[in-house]
């Protein structure tokens, strides 16, 4: 007896379905971590001096083409399908890839940089569609977590198998790893059904287009809690691309980063995990209004203690803070997605898209500020977490008129009926494979 996805061409068990969309989503994130531990290596090779920050440009690169391709692939979903949008993304993905890897100087890396993120746009936003094709409420944020529980996967073991990497072969193998991968999935993508009924296609028409993304951003709930989310992922993404100055210019630590940063990013999958199993008895909107009153106060104490410490504390101490947070946003940002997506189904893919490019387009430009005010110390990004966590707090307050602690059940679906497309083919449900 086993759960399955039922589909209108071929059937996957649930454990399939989830750990092929969360390897799909790994693809964005292996583009990024994989070559976070050949920094130097590439520095050298682009004959930059030691230590240039000019280097991290191929992180805002990356995350800029991540956001603009958040817009091109919800349409094309909502128009052709699920699959299609998919392959569209692994193609332009691979295509990134090579091109970064063979780039003679910095200003090629970065436009290959940001059209390799235009192409990981691609599985981020597909996914996200096909899981609110399927599923609903509290039960889409039990998936999306276990989604994306797996999906941290990468970010733990992707820098440890970058840095042994370089000590053998150059950087740029680690980007011709990345063509391979996506080569990968593709081969195994094709046993995805497609999730989106050909009675549910919309026209790809800019009229529609605009008319849906209006929808996004009128819609209270879905705008705000974007917005609040959006918030989160600024700082997210600052500590990621200033996790090398911090732990290597900071506190010393150029032999042990790259298992700091996968230990680091191994408490994000745990309390992903956490997450499927809390949702289910306290409710996702519940849930996320707790933790993130949890996250602020956590966020004040890193301040005092950076405040205290001239912006150096110890190691432990800093790490501990640090899991706490991220542990937060482990517990935040697919919970809030939820949220913002919940009023969205009749739009799912287009939705996807305005959601995502906003959290990661507006994200990344505020993050980039925030990586700007690096001092040699853990101060700027301590006052990140507790700023933007500030910020976020009071857009949850918007969205619910200040009434914290509801639940979303009973609430997910806030368009007239009339609007919404007969009950989606791929359900969760228990039983045989067979459908008997």
């Amino acid at each position: 007896m086993a759960d399955t996805i039922v589909g209108p061409v071929r059937q996957l068990g649930r454990v399939e379905f989830v750990a092929l969309l969360a390897m799909s989503m790994s693809l964005a994130a292996l583009g990024i971590d994989l070559m976070l531990p050949a920094f130097e290596q590439m520095r050298a090779d682009l004959g930059l001096e030691p230590g240039a920050t000019e280097i991290a440009g191929t992180v805002t690169a990356y995350f800029l083409g991540l956001a603009v391709g958040q817009f091109l692939y919800g349409p094309l979903a909502d128009r052709y399908g699920r699959r299609p949008a998919l392959y569209l993304g692994y193609g332009i993905y691979g295509i990134g890839a090579l091109l970064a890897a063979i780039s003679p100087t910095l200003e090629i890396l970065l436009v290959s940089r940001v059209l390799w993120g235009l192409g990981a746009a691609g599985p981020a936003v597909v996914t996200r569609a096909v899981i609110r094709d399927s599923f609903d409420g509290d039960q889409m944020s039990r998936v999306m977590s276990m989604v994306v529980a797996v999906f941290i996967l990468v970010p733990v073991i992707a820098p440890s198998i970058g840095a042994a990497a370089i000590t053998i072969m150059s950087w740029r193998w680690l980007f011709v790893g990345c063509v391979g991968a996506t080569a990968v999935m593709a081969l195994w993508a094709r046993r995805l059904p497609e999730t989106l009924r050909p009675t549910d296609r919309l026209p790809l028409r800019f009229g529609r287009i605009a008319r849906a993304a209006g929808s996004v951003v009128t819609n209270r709930q879905a705008l705000l809690y974007t917005l609040a989310l959006t918030a989160l992922y600024s700082v997210f993404t600052s500590y990621i691309a200033s996790s090398e100055n911090i732990f290597v210019g900071v506190f010393d630590q150029a032999r042990l980063y790259p298992i700091i940063f996968g230990g680091l990013a191994g408490t994000i999958g745990l309390s992903m995990l956490l997450n499927a199993r809390i949702v289910r008895s306290v409710g996702t909107l519940r849930l996320a209004h707790i933790v993130l009153f949890g996250y602020l106060g956590v966020a004040a104490v890193l301040v005092m203690l950076a405040v205290l410490t001239d912006g150096r504390p110890p190691l432990w101490l800093f790490l501990i803070g640090v899991a706490a947070m991220l542990s937060a946003h482990a517990l935040l940002i697919p919970n809030f997605t939820t949220i913002a997506l919940a009023p969205l189904g009749h739009i799912a893919g287009t939705a996807s898209s305005v959601v995502g490019g906003i959290q990661l387009g507006v994200g990344a430009s505020l993050g980039l500020l925030l990586d700007r005010t690096f001092d040699g110390s853990v101060l700027p990004l301590s006052l990140g977490f507790l700023g933007y966590g500030i910020v976020a707090l009071g857009l949850v307050l918007a969205a619910e008129r200040g009434k914290l602690f509801g639940q979303l059940e009973g609430r997910q679906l806030l368009v007239a009926p009339a609007q919404l497309p007969p009950a989606p083919v791929p359900q969760v449900r228990s039983g045989r494979s067979d459908g008997t």
